[in-house]
């Protein structure tokens, strides 16, 4: 019990230390102006819930959630996160367009926007991701949750990326069954890179390697080098090589 709390504690030491690091290469998110730009540097989850708060979109999920958001906001200006919002309100504009007809030109604006079918009909599992404007909202946590047996269903990476590459591919016979075998691991469509996994690798790697054991404190120097490497457009894995080359700040 002792150890595991020390570990935990020496990961969150670690942590707070990497990540109140000045950061001298990475430019503020104001300054990003494409996806492209943004995916290049690491971000932690808590950085990513702040811009998406500051954006006004959805802060919740995990970092693959967060990031499909943000990737959303650059390319296509939408918010995914204010989708039930939305969708409420445009029922409501229907309805009371319905009910004056001085309204008529109201109506037919709103429905055209959102067909009748996006907005009442119910979802199955026979249901293309296409046709029902997929989203990491709630709505389709509603469905995966009755689908699963799952209370507070979350999206794994796989289905994250996969949702991503059907969008690009403008694959309309992918389903919302389609996806659901994704999550149990029944098919494979696209994988996501593991972004949030790359801190724990880059310091296990960098353990492992013979020419650390001269550090006291091998999480403090691993921090500084995952410094270097989260801030720049280099891969973001560990090598020996990178000893040589920041040994003056380490």
């Amino acid at each position: 019990m002792f150890y595991s709390k020390l570990i935990k504690y020496d990961m969150l030491m670690s942590y707070l230390m990497c990540y109140a690091f000045d950061m001298k290469t990475r430019p503020e998110f104001e300054e990003i102006k494409t996806y492209e730009e943004f995916s290049k540097y690491y971000w932690y989850r808590e950085e990513l819930v702040a811009i998406c708060r500051r954006l006004g979109i959805c802060a919740s999920g995990y970092k693959a959630e967060l990031n499909e958001r943000i990737e959303e906001y650059f390319k296509e200006g939408i918010n995914p996160g204010r989708e039930k919002l939305s969708l409420r309100k445009t029922q409501t504009q229907i309805k009371k367009s319905l009910q004056n007809p001085a309204q008529k030109s109201v109506s037919q604006k709103v429905t055209a926007a959102f067909t009748q079918k996006n907005l009442y009909s119910e979802l199955a599992l026979n249901t293309g991701l296409i046709e029902c404007n997929f989203r990491f909202s709630q709505r389709f946590r509603d469905f995966f949750s009755a689908q699963t047996g799952i209370k507070n269903f979350k999206f794994n990476a796989d289905m994250v990326a996969s949702a991503r590459k059907v969008r690009e591919r403008g694959d309309t016979a992918f389903t919302l069954g389609d996806l659901l075998d994704i999550y149990y691991g029944r098919k494979s469509y696209a994988q996501y890179d593991k972004i949030s996994l790359q801190w724990n690798k880059f310091v296990k790697d960098f353990c492992a390697d013979p020419a650390t054991v001269q550090f006291s404190n091998k999480l403090k120097v691993a921090a500084r080098l995952w410094k270097e490497v989260r801030n720049s457009t280099r891969e973001k894995v560990y090598k020996h090589e990178l000893l040589e080359e920041y040994k003056e700040k380490l």
